[in-house]
C-alpha cells in the first residue's frame, strides 16, 4: 500500500500566493501546475486523483508534495541548472515589458521586435523569448463593440437562460436573416490544388446579384429552418414566419429568439405577432449578435459553402444554399452553450474596467 502521504496544511500567506500563481496562467506553466497540486493536495485529494486532473502522473504529484512539505513556496521553483548564465536580469526583462505596453514608438502605432530591440539597446532574440514568455503580440489587434442597452443585463439573462435552461413543451429557435449574400464568380479560371500549390484565384470578380436566406436554429437539435428570399423586407420576414408555424407542431409553444433588426419589430410583424400567441420574442442586447446561435451556422455557411464558391446566377447560388441545408439537416449537431449569464457580465464589466483605467 505504500506509506501515507503526508497532510499538508497551508497558512493564509501560502494559500493567497498559491492561488495568485494559479490565476496568473501567462506567466510560468511550471509554478501554474505546481500550484494547482499543492492545492489540491491541501484539499485532501488523492494522488491519483490530483495526477489525472493535471494530467501529469503520480510521481510528479509526489515529488511536488514532498518539496513543498520539506522547502514550502520556494521548493516549487525551479533549481538551477548547468548551463550558459543568463546575460540579462531582471531589470532589463521589465524593461521591455514596460516598454510594450504603456509606450509607443514615434514612428508607428506599435512596436515589432526589430524597433523595440533598436529602442532599447537590446538583442532581437532576447526582445523576442519576453514577448513570448508573457505572451505580447504587439502586431495582433482585435475589435470589439460594448453594448449601450440599458437593459444589457436583463437580455443576457434571458436569452442564456434560454440557452441553459430551456421551457418544457416548448421550441427555442434562433431566428435572422443573412443578407446581400452575392453570387460572385473569377474573372478567370481558377488553377486547382497540386502538390506543393494551393488553388489559386484571381483577386477581382464579377457579380451576379444578391439573395437572402431567413433561417431558424432549433438549439435543441441544430436543424435548421431555411427560406429564400431576393429581398428582406418585414412581407417577406412574416412570410418566414408563416413557414416555420406550419413545420412547428402546434402544441409547442415558439421562443424566438432575435437580434434588433428593424425588420423584426415593424407594426405588420408586431400585429403577426398578436395574432399567434404561441410565438415569444426574446431580443439580444443591441450590438450583440455573437449571444444569436444561428449566427455560428452563418458562419458555416460561408466557410464552407460561399467563400470560395463559384456561382454565375443568383439561381445557381440559391441552389447551393438550399444544398448545404439540406445536407447539415441530415446530421445537425447543436451548438452547446457553455458560458453563464453571470460570467459574460462579469467579463463586459471587466472590459469597462480596463477602458475606464485608460482614459485616465
Amino acid at each position: 500500500m505504500g506509506r501515507p502521504a503526508a497532510a499538508i496544511i497551508l497558512s493564509d500567506e501560502e494559500r493567497e500566493e498559491l492561488e495568485r500563481w494559479r490565476r496568473r496562467r501567462s506567466g510560468s506553466s511550471g509554478l501554474y501546475v505546481r500550484a494547482g497540486i499543492v492545492l489540491d493536495c491541501a484539499a485532501g485529494l488523492s494522488g491519483s486523483e490530483i495526477a489525472e486532473r493535471h494530467r501529469t502522473s503520480q510521481q510528479t504529484v509526489s515529488k511536488w508534495r514532498g518539496r513543498f512539505t520539506r522547502e514550502r513556496l520556494s521548493g516549487l521553483s525551479d533549481a538551477p541548472r548547468s548551463g550558459q548564465p543568463r546575460r540579462h536580469g531582471d531589470d532589463r526583462v521589465q524593461e521591455v515589458l514596460d516598454a510594450t505596453l504603456n509606450r509607443r514608438p514615434a514612428k508607428a502605432t506599435h512596436w515589432s521586435v526589430r524597433s523595440l530591440s533598436e529602442e532599447l539597446g537590446l538583442p532581437r532574440d532576447f526582445v523576442h523569448r519576453v514577448w513570448r514568455a508573457f505572451g505580447l503580440k504587439p502586431h495582433l489587434s482585435r475589435s470589439f463593440k460594448l453594448s449601450a442597452d440599458p437593459h444589457f443585463v436583463e437580455k443576457v439573462r434571458d436569452v442564456v437562460g434560454l440557452y441553459l435552461d430551456p421551457p418544457d413543451r416548448a421550441l427555442v429557435l434562433c431566428v435572422d436573416e443573412k443578407s446581400q449574400i452575392q453570387a460572385l464568380d473569377r474573372t478567370q479560371r481558377s488553377l486547382p490544388l497540386n502538390y506543393g500549390t494551393p488553388e489559386t484565384r484571381t483577386h477581382d470578380y464579377r457579380r451576379y446579384g444578391t439573395t437572402t436566406l431567413f433561417a431558424a436554429l432549433d438549439v435543441a437539435t441544430g436543424r435548421v429552418i431555411g427560406k429564400i428570399k431576393r429581398r428582406h423586407r418585414a412581407i417577406d420576414f412574416i412570410s418566414f414566419l408563416r413557414h416555420v408555424d406550419q413545420l412547428v407542431p402546434a402544441d409547442l409553444d415558439v421562443h424566438l429568439i432575435l437580434d434588433n433588426y428593424g425588420t423584426h419589430k415593424t407594426t405588420r410583424v408586431r400585429q403577426w405577432f398578436l395574432r399567434h400567441p404561441r410565438f415569444h420574442c426574446h431580443f439580444t442586447p443591441t450590438y450583440s449578435s455573437w449571444l444569436n446561435l444561428v449566427e455560428r451556422f452563418f458562419a458555416s455557411l460561408t466557410e464552407h459553402q460561399l467563400r470560395r464558391g463559384a456561382h454565375r446566377s443568383v439561381v445557381a447560388l440559391e441552389k447551393a444554399i438550399r444544398a448545404y441545408l439540406e445536407i447539415h439537416n441530415e446530421q445537425p449537431k447543436p451548438f452547446r452553450w457553455t458560458k453563464s449569464a453571470d460570467e459574460i457580465i462579469a467579463s463586459v464589466n471587466s472590459i469597462i474596467k480596463v477602458i475606464n483605467r485608460t482614459e485616465h
